[in-house]
């Protein structure tokens, strides 16, 4: 795990360079900081706040338990890696990165997590079928909050 004041001397360290992105992987964890924004394709959108910086962070993803109604199959929850703001879209008008009953593959984008100025998109780790979206846009979410549900079959 990156800790924060690792990530908070890498933020400084490439708003006083002449670098637009830096992507470094410690103890299982990728983060990419970025000064330019991600280039959105279709209509131009608006961040939900105006990053400085991007940054990327992989989810977990625990088996659920077999109580809870999950019909026989073992569904896989999705929880959040860090405490923040939880954005199912990458601007306020484009269209979420995930729905119920959508197929998602490893490395989909399935919301973005707002800490501290901050944009994390969290990337699915799993295969299957997304049976539940457990947050609200725009929620505040903490860290292990359960996110989503998939089904792996």
């Amino acid at each position: 795990m990156i800790d924060l004041e690792f990530i908070e001397r890498l933020i400084q360290a490439i708003d006083n360079s002449s670098l637009d992105s830096i992507e470094i992987e410690r103890g299982g964890t990728r983060v990419r900081l970025a000064k330019s924004p991600p280039v959105v394709q279709g209509p131009t959108a608006l961040a939900p706040v105006p990053p400085a910086v991007q940054a990327g962070v992989g989810s977990g993803a625990e088996p659920a338990s077999a109580a809870g109604g999950s019909g026989g199959s073992d569904l896989l929850e999705i929880t959040s890696p860090m405490v923040g703001t939880f954005y199912r879209a990458p601007a306020p008008d484009a269209p979420a990165y995930a729905e119920k009953g959508k197929r998602i593959a490893r490395g989909d984008t399935l919301c973005i997590i707002e800490a501290m100025k901050l944009m994390n998109e969290l990337e699915s780790e799993v295969e299957g079928t997304i049976v539940e979206i457990l947050v609200e846009n725009a929620q505040p979410v903490e860290y292990g909050q359960l996110l989503f549900r998939v089904d792996p079959a």
